[in-house]
């Protein structure tokens, strides 16, 4: 009898332990069983499904060239001149188309400076302040934005509200400040990169380009 139960002893272990095998078996088997969804990126090349791996950025950084850093620093300048400026040159252009519609059917010398001297008074209350704190840099970026506002350039608009010798005064002083009222607004051209600002400005205040 004791042998008996020796052997149901041993026999209990061998069981246990191949119970315990099995199971392990069963577990790498489940992990690697064909029932298992394995899931990978991949593309499509050429009717071909093929595994896709992506790869990490890698950023590369070297220094400006002195031309490089020349050029964004005059950009720089000029965005700032612009977000500036635009504001005043679209509320000027404004009030000026406004005067241009009033005078386009008076013939009239002495109404047309009555309008003429009213709407002054007006630009001259609301521009005089900030405009004296322009640079001359700004100043010159203003007037071409005026000229985009009205399609008049800055002599032009001197000599219509002012007379010809005031514009021609205004034109020699603009002359040793190294400008030009005459210069013309050409978005296509010298003044591409101007206008990309503008609509820049135009997005950010929804404003009508």
């Amino acid at each position: 009898m004791q042998a008996d139960k020796n052997y149901m002893y041993f026999f209990n272990k061998i069981i246990i332990v191949v119970i315990l095998l099995l199971s392990k078996q069963m577990v790498c088997f489940s992990q690697y069983s064909a029932s298992d969804t394995i899931v990978n990126e991949a593309i499509v090349y050429n009717g071909d499904t093929i595994t896709a791996r992506t790869l990490p950025y890698v950023f590369f950084y070297s220094k400006n060239s002195k031309a490089r850093a020349a050029a964004t620093a005059e950009w720089t300048r000029l965005r700032n001149a612009v977000y500036v400026t635009y504001p005043y040159a679209r509320r000027a252009g404004a009030i000026m188309n406004e005067i241009n519609g009033q005078l386009t059917n008076v013939t009239d010398r002495s109404k047309r400076k009555k309008i003429i001297h009213s709407r002054e008074k007006e630009l001259k209350k609301e521009f005089t302040d900030p405009l004296t704190d322009l640079s001359v840099y700004q100043g010159k970026v203003l007037m071409k934005l005026i000229n985009r506002e009205t399609g008049n350039n800055c002599y032009e608009i001197i000599k219509e509200y002012k007379g010809a010798i005031a514009a021609r005064l205004y034109q020699t002083i603009a002359f040793f400040f190294s400008s030009n009222l005459k210069q013309h607004y050409d978005k296509y051209g010298e003044d591409a990169q101007l206008e990309q600002i503008v609509m820049e400005v135009c997005r950010m205040y929804a404003w009508k380009s």
